[in-house]
């Protein structure tokens, strides 16, 4: 569509001409189940006789009237301006259409009860599909939204409501209070007959803020409002003494909606969060953890991100990075679940790793030249290693000196945006060093080191020599970075042997080799484990004998944080093809039945998954897996009735299971064959899945048990679970591919069902019909439709010389393809290419 991809130059331009923006926004929503009215009023400040436009994506424009004169318009992406005043008052009035891919004003009909509810997503520009707009971070402006809607509908905005009444016909009209200058794309409006449940806090400077969590009517009996209001209690608190700042907004709702295409949304005052964190069926620990996590990231965007905006979208990753990092420190200090760094390391800091190993690796600080570039970096650098190196920067600059700068700097362009400069001035300042250095090798490089232990011993086991190497990264920019880590010494200790540290050096790395003579005196320790304390952003390595003792005695490491960190060491090999995937599977069975941490099992049992589907060697992978899916039920059944490690084991064995026994086993769970196993949805469609992808159910068990979950999420487990027949992979793929009907969420459960299989070779047929069609989906769809068709119809499970060829192919003919869908297609090959790697190693 001609123009729908803001520049930054033309952002630059347009912030040049325009300032000083205030929008009046009145929605009707009673208009039916398609389209919606929208009629918007700008007044604004701007260059006399200057030209500029405005962003709207309409079905029709009615009019627009610029100063009092009616101006020629389209129902195009860009609404053009000519010849400004000194002051101006613009009004459009138009018709929007509602979304049910989850951009702008999503519509969605609960099956549970037919009630309809509506939320806004606009990041990253998707303000402009509900109210004609300033599309960019910079413009901010005050925002005051009216609402004409069903009568009986509950309505939550940025502010508070200011006013209501009823006009007739079932409808009833709602006023917010105006906004202090935010950007478009924090706008926020959630609309349905939404449960609230309700609480309140005093913040620092005295205010009384009320609190709301909301969930759709027929979710309300699963949400526990207090955990979460406990955990936002704790959050406010932190980030107050923190920051220095009292909480910048009026309220603070917290809203779950269906069918959302992210974790959450941090809309000041009204935060948007994916109902996978409403837990309808039993949670494990890890899960609960997850979600506080996100409560305080989204929380942290209140004055990072939201108060202070970054002025372009190559500054999102400050964004992102920061709320990342909060969240994990308030997390470990502020709720029970004291060993998020550990979950840190396990969760973000492996999918850092793996993004940065990838073709498509960037800077952290990456470079934005429009708006389509800002959608595929919404990724694993800026996320999880952003988040990392902002980890790295506090142990090198200090904690009280990092947060006083984060103090200054938040001060300084409260309700304005601010740049990467600005937050670095602010702590070199505070820090009393020039960080210009620093930033360059870590924030303007791309790729992830690896810091490699050497250690010389005498004949009596006395160490002689300790050096740490430092290797460039192998994807990316071939650079040496300074590291400032701790390493950890282990030793067993106590009665049992447990393996503990007994002593710990804080150590700065440099340069290709660091000599360490304080680590060369006294006997070689059982363990020398490198960034202990995961300070560093970097692959470590273990020595030939820490190797060995950790294979073996990794259940003997009573602390989390390291035993994640050795447990990721060993992965990291694994990926490389320095150890055998067949081996890492028998390493997981034999220490995950004592494994204490629900969310280093998850990660592992996902690990196992991937390594037994596409790491093994194809000659031996069948037998592999059998006997890694016969261990997980052996664990099965030695876990304590009621417990994480049982619902998680009972996940794995139901993704796992293949063989006819194993299959029989998956039935008798089924059945409640397992003590103290909570057969609540979420199992049950596992199971029956399983039983699907076997052979062993068909689609009138399929069709029976959504009879009986007749609900959002039981009709996406039913579109999930008919994808995985093994004779149903025609229908999925035209039911994406040949028609756009589904919404965002069934989209998903397709893909996620059609990729589903225990014989590989189901999709051999797929490999040409993906690229064939892959290039046409994505000019036909919108972003998120579009992406995730072009992740989610790889058939990456197939890992073979014949995918990687084609995939290669592909990208040679096509080098014209728009640049993020050449990302992801690049992506998958490297993927494959990685798996090719690994199946040569396991079978060497």
């Amino acid at each position: 569509m001609p123009g729908e991809n803001l520049t930054r130059v033309e952002a630059e331009e347009r912030a040049s001409v325009v300032s000083d923006l205030e929008y009046d926004v009145a929605l009707d929503l009673t208009r039916g189940p398609e389209t919606f009215g929208s009629t918007t009023t700008i007044r604004f400040a701007a260059t006399p006789g200057a030209d500029t436009f405005l962003d709207a994506l309409t079905v029709e424009v009615e009019s627009v009237r610029l100063n009092g004169r009616e101006i020629p318009h389209g129902d195009g992406v860009r609404i053009p301006l000519p010849g400004l005043a000194e002051r101006n008052e613009l009004t459009v009035v138009a018709t929007m259409r509602y979304s049910t891919s989850g951009e702008g004003l999503h519509r969605f009909v609960d099956p549970a009860d037919e009630r309809v509810y509506l939320y806004t997503q606009l990041a990253v520009t998707d303000a402009r599909r509900v109210f004609p707009v300033f599309e960019q971070p910079d413009l901010k402006g005050r925002f005051l939204l009216e609402v004409t809607a069903p009568e009986e509908w509950t309505l939550m905005g940025n502010q508070p409501v200011e006013a209501r009444e009823d006009v007739g016909d079932g409808a009833s009209w709602w006023r917010f209070g105006r906004t202090r200058p935010i950007s478009s794309y924090l706008v926020a409006l959630m609309a349905g007959p939404y449960v609230v449940h309700s609480s309140e806090l005093t913040t620092s400077d005295g205010r009384t803020i009320p609190l709301g969590v909301a969930t759709r009517a027929s979710l309300a009996r699963h949400i526990d409002p207090d955990e979460v209001f406990e955990t936002t209690r704790g959050g406010f608190g932190f980030y107050e003494d923190a920051f220095g700042i009292p909480f910048p907004f009026d309220k603070y709702d917290q809203v779950f909606v269906p069918e959302y295409n992210w974790g959450a949304m941090e809309n000041p005052g009204a935060v948007t969060f994916n109902e996978v964190y409403v837990f309808r069926s039993t949670p494990t620990d890890a899960q609960r953890a997850q979600r506080a996590m996100v409560v305080l990231h989204e929380l942290a965007h209140m004055w990072f991100g939201d108060l202070v905006t970054m002025r372009w979208w190559d500054d999102l990753w400050l964004n992102e990075s920061f709320a990342t990092f909060m969240s994990f420190l308030a997390t470990a200090e502020t709720t029970r679940w004291t060993d998020a760094w550990a979950i840190f390391t396990t969760t973000e800091k492996n999918w850092g790793y793996e993004q940065d190993q990838l073709p498509s690796t960037h800077p952290v600080v990456a470079e934005i030249a429009s708006v389509e570039d800002v959608w595929v970096n919404f990724d694993g650098i800026t996320y999880a290693k952003g988040g990392s190196v902002l980890k790295q920067l506090v142990a090198h600059v200090g904690r009280r000196e990092f947060f006083a700068g984060v103090s200054a700097y938040l001060a300084e362009n409260a309700w304005g945006n601010a740049t990467l400069a600005d937050l670095l001035r602010h702590v070199g300042e505070a820090s009393g060093q020039d960080l210009t250095a620093w930033s360059a090798l870590w924030l303007e490089t791309s790729g992830v080191n690896t810091l490699v232990p050497e250690i010389d011993a005498d004949a009596r086991g006395g160490v002689t020599r300790f050096c740490v190497r430092q290797e460039p990264a192998p994807v990316g920019d071939p650079v040496l970075r300074p590291h400032r880590l701790a390493i950890g010494l282990y030793e067993p200790e106590g009665e049992d042997g447990q393996l503990v540290r007994v002593q710990r050096e804080d150590v700065d790395v440099t340069g290709e080799r660091t000599e360490l003579p304080a680590l060369a005196d006294g006997d070689r320790p059982a363990i020398v484990l490198l960034n202990d304390d995961d300070w560093a952003y970097a692959k470590v390595r273990l020595d030939p004998q820490s190797l060995a003792v950790a294979q073996e005695r990794l259940s003997d490491v009573p602390a989390a944080l390291p035993r994640t960190l050795l447990w990721s060491a060993i992965w990291d090999m694994t990926r490389d093809g320095e150890a055998r995937p067949s081996d890492f599977l028998q390493l997981v069975l034999d220490h995950l039945g004592a494994e204490t941490s629900a969310a280093l099992r998850d990660t592992l049992l996902k690990q196992a998954q991937l390594a037994g589907e596409q790491y093994v060697a194809p000659g031996e992978r069948d037998e592999v897996l059998a006997r890694y899916a016969d261990g997980l039920h052996r664990l099965l059944a030695e876990a304590a009735p009621g417990s994480d490690a049982q619902l998680q084991l009972a996940r794995a064995f139901a993704r796992a299971a293949r063989t006819d026994e194993q299959l029989d086993g998956v039935a008798d769970l089924e059945s409640g064959a397992a003590p103290g196993l909570p057969l609540d949805p979420e199992l049950r469609w596992s199971l029956l899945t399983s039983l699907v992808a076997g052979g062993r159910a068909d689609e009138s068990r399929i069709a029976a048990m959504h009879d009986e979950d007749d609900t959002a999420t039981g009709r996406e487990s039913a579109i999930a679970a008919r994808a995985a027949l093994p004779a149903g992979k025609d229908a999925a793929w035209s039911s994406v591919v040949d028609a756009d009907d589904l919404t965002n969420e069934q989209v998903r459960s397709t893909t996620r069902g059609f990729l589903r299989v225990l014989d590989p070779a189901l999709l051999e047929p797929y490999v040409d019909r993906y690229f064939a069609a892959v290039e046409g989906l994505w000019s036909s769809r919108s972003f998120v439709i579009a992406e995730e068709l072009a992740k989610g119809l790889y058939p990456a499970p197939l890992a073979s010389d014949r995918l990687a060829t084609a995939t290669r192919g592909w990208l040679e003919e096509h080098p014209d393809a728009p640049g993020p869908l050449r990302r992801i297609v690049a992506e998958h090959l490297s993927r494959t290419e990685r798996a090719l790697a690994a199946q040569a190693r396991d079978g060497a």
